[in-house]
């Protein structure tokens, strides 16, 4: 006794094409609280491109492995060196690979490009591309 029509696997293809795949990755809502990072309140809710704008500056002003709240995978090691005496050459070199570790962990980053790094006085500015499964965003951040 065959499981499949016999004659005909028209039926079985229509069957396959309705039905949806469990393993198929569905994307999680990136629902977020909106943080106004000038006064330091919450007010909202954000999703998709405003939430990915808003976790990558968290993450890139957040020192790693500092707050019990964050895993070891959150956070950058930037905030570290501000204040340290370090070559223009060690900014140049660290920092892309610093905000490169900081950003591609989240799901919803496939890559961090175009990273340029300008120090005046005792600021770093730090200009990038992050290509996401939302688009791309062209960001700055001074620290």
């Amino acid at each position: 006794m065959a499981l499949t029509p016999k004659h005909s696997s028209k039926a079985l293809d229509d069957y396959i094409d309705n039905v949806e795949l469990a393993d198929a990755p569905k994307p999680e809502p990136s629902l977020a609280y909106r943080f106004d990072f000038e006064t330091g309140r919450i007010s909202g809710v954000v999703d998709e491109m405003e939430a990915l704008k808003q976790f990558i500056r968290k993450a890139l002003i957040t020192r790693r492995s500092r707050y019990l709240i964050y895993d070891d995978d959150y956070g950058c090691e930037i905030p570290g060196l501000l204040g340290e005496d370090v070559t223009d050459g060690y900014l140049q070199s660290e920092i892309p690979r610093m905000v490169r570790e900081a950003l591609v962990y989240d799901d919803r980053i496939e890559d961090v490009t175009n990273i340029v790094v300008t120090r005046k006085n005792d600021s770093v500015f730090i200009q990038f591309t992050v290509i996401s499964i939302f688009g791309d965003i062209d960001e700055g951040v001074v620290l």
